[in-house]
């Protein structure tokens, strides 16, 4: 099609001469751009925020928090939040079991008493629409995702939640990890060392 020599913009083919091809547009403009790793980042917050909201649940919370999108990322398939955890001697398992215990004591603490410690707690009612995390949840989720994005720009992994837990001075995690003598800062050092595959 002839749009004429004149318009702006537009490709003239001349008239009786063999047809052309555009030439390529080496702008960038135009072209797909792959996006591999938002993709994978999207699948992760998927399953991280879908299991914390699980574990909160099991829990009885209505909401996760910190502890629970920590215990999320042990069971990512990453396996980094296990290797740090590993890596700074402490024990995954470990730190779930004290979790419970944390819950247990906060319920005494405030005059509810567990029959048992067998039973399970009631769950809390199935969350719907979007995801939802406690204020230090959310905290913890946004720093998580702001150290996957620093750096070398990797993938978010479980690491950089364990990186973003170790940041807090108060709350469940801090006082579970400091029951167990789990050093916040070697914690830190442990994801970092991860991270960067030392």
């Amino acid at each position: 099609m002839d749009l004429g020599p004149h318009r702006p913009d537009a490709w003239h083919q001349r008239p009786g001469c063999p047809q052309e091809t555009r030439p390529e547009d080496r702008t960038g403009e135009g072209r797909h751009v792959r996006l591999p790793r938002a993709i994978q980042d999207m699948r992760t917050i998927k399953t991280l925020l879908t299991a914390a909201e699980a574990v909160a649940q099991q829990a009885g919370d209505n909401l996760p928090g910190p502890e629970h999108l920590l215990l999320a990322a042990f069971d990512l398939p990453d396996g980094t939040a296990r290797r740090v955890f590993e890596r700074a001697g402490a024990d995954p398992a470990g730190f779930r079991a004290a979790v419970d215990e944390a819950h247990r004591q906060a319920m005494h603490d405030i005059g509810v008493h567990v029959a048992s410690a067998g039973l399970p707690l009631p769950a809390a009612a199935p969350a719907g629409g979007i995801y939802r995390l406690t204020a230090p949840g959310q905290e913890v989720f946004q720093a998580a995702v702001q150290l996957a994005k620093a750096g070398r720009r990797s993938p978010l992994r479980g690491a950089h939640v364990v990186a973003a837990v170790a940041d807090q001075e108060r709350g469940t995690v801090a006082r579970v990890l400091k029951t167990l003598g789990v050093d916040r800062g070697a914690l830190s050092a442990a994801a970092g060392e991860v991270l960067t595959g030392r």
